[in-house]
């Protein structure tokens, strides 16, 4: 805990939603009336930062900044990840982990600028984020103070959050009804609490109102979507043959996939902290772009670098969730990540139907497939009398194993 009486400006890392709405007349109040600067790093919340400014020095803030962080976000983080195809628990597309350090980064180069005392976050005790932020706030500001409220204040529940807001006459955006726990940036939209704490509850994709980037498999339409993407060294550049930046790729497959019921998962995750938590995720484009990506290494990869690759990816995907993104060993993990890319270059068609994603062709200049090899008609490359050498080596140690039983057995 930081030392109060030293604590008089603080950089708050500030969403405007129900935790941080409250947390800067909190620190006010706690704090010696501190001077707090609300810091808001946009890695495509969208709506969500509307009115941002106004709320924040309404609520006590001296000002509020907005570091507009989308396409660092998707060309540094989000398509490094998707290159080492990690995916959390072979589910989670770490829409949230991943948006956190590029978060933290900034609002530490920030408060380092702005002669902050410390930093404030609005991560509970039980959650990822804190690791998240604190780790990327040591890397880059690492005499800070840090303080995190839901580790010192006496509130014990969102129910207690809303009733402090009301009690100080501070707007919210929620209600106690619909008061599900919800992280969103231009790759995801997370929903967590309420009924969703009962892995027995069913999530309600029918219901309206509860997905927001897409509709269910069921309500999507009757006739599939083809799509074709283009890769250069494992990067999405193209769609459908247009040139796209990396906000422009992600948006246009959100909104395609969306369409189509694509990029839902519902699971009971490990969290860092050491509990279960069941989350339910939307992540229509990262759906498309990791199946993509993963098509096209099929065809580009060696079998044994494609297997070390796979191992390493759930290696990655822990790194990334445990906010572990300014290490030696992520960077090292993304430079084997950036050599193996050097030849995933082509395009993958994609055809999109009901929640599902269906291959329907894939193409590479470096294609290791030859057809000519593979194919089960006439061939002139191929011996196939050399297979039998081959088995009989191969399974040399399997052969000596049962003689050398036999002759056991028999004695």
């Amino acid at each position: 805990m930081a030392n109060k009486k030293d604590i008089k400006k603080v950089v708050l890392a500030y969403s405007g939603g129900l935790d941080t709405s409250i947390i800067i007349p909190w620190l006010k109040e706690n704090y010696n009336n501190c001077e707090v600067i609300a810091v808001s790093g946009d890695v495509g919340q969208g709506t969500e930062l509307d009115g941002l400014e106004e709320k924040a020095i309404k609520t006590g803030a001296s000002k509020l900044i907005i570091a507009d962080l989308k396409e660092e976000f998707i060309q540094e983080y989000v398509y490094p990840t998707v290159q080492a195809g990690a995916i959390y628990e072979n589910r989670y597309m770490l829409g949230t982990s991943f948006a956190r350090p590029i978060i933290a980064k900034r609002i530490a180069e920030i408060a380092l600028a702005e002669g902050a005392d410390a930093i404030c976050h609005g991560c509970t005790g039980k959650g990822n984020d804190q690791v998240r932020f604190e780790l990327a706030i040591k890397a880059f500001a690492p005499e800070m103070a840090i303080i995190a409220p839901w580790r010192e204040w006496d509130i014990k529940s969102r129910d207690e959050e809303i009733d402090y807001a009301e009690a100080h006459n501070i707007p919210l955006k929620i209600n106690r009804e619909t008061n599900y726990s919800k992280d969103k940036n231009i790759w995801h939209l997370s929903h967590e609490g309420l009924d969703l704490e009962d892995p027995a509850n069913e999530p309600q994709y029918e219901k309206k109102g509860f997905l927001e980037m897409g509709v269910s498999p069921i309500d999507a339409p009757d006739k599939p979507t083809y799509i074709t993407l283009h890769f250069e060294k494992g990067v999405p550049t193209q769609l459908d043959g247009k040139t796209l930046n990396g906000v422009e790729m992600v948006s246009a497959l959100n909104k395609l996939g969306g369409e189509n019921g694509i990029g839902l998962a519902d699971l009971v995750e490990n969290r860092l902290v050491g509990m279960k938590s069941r989350g339910v995720y939307e992540t229509p484009g990262g759906a498309i772009l990791y199946h993509a990506h993963e098509v096209l290494e099929t065809i580009t990869l060696d079998k044994e670098t494609a297997r070390i690759k796979q191992y390493l990816g759930i290696k990655f995907a822990d790194i990334v969730y445990n906010g572990q993104w300014y290490t030696p060993l992520r960077e090292a993990l993304t430079a084997f990540v950036d050599k193996t890319q050097e030849r995933v270059t082509g395009d993958v068609k994609l055809k999109l139907y009901k929640g599902n994603i269906i291959n329907a062709g894939v193409t590479s200049p470096y294609t290791l497939y030859d057809e000519e090899v593979a194919t089960f008609d006439e061939d002139e490359v191929y011996n196939q009398a050399d297979a039998a050498g081959f088995i009989n080596l191969f399974g040399l140690p399997i052969k000596v194993r049962a003689q050398l039983d036999k002759k056991r057995n028999n004695k």
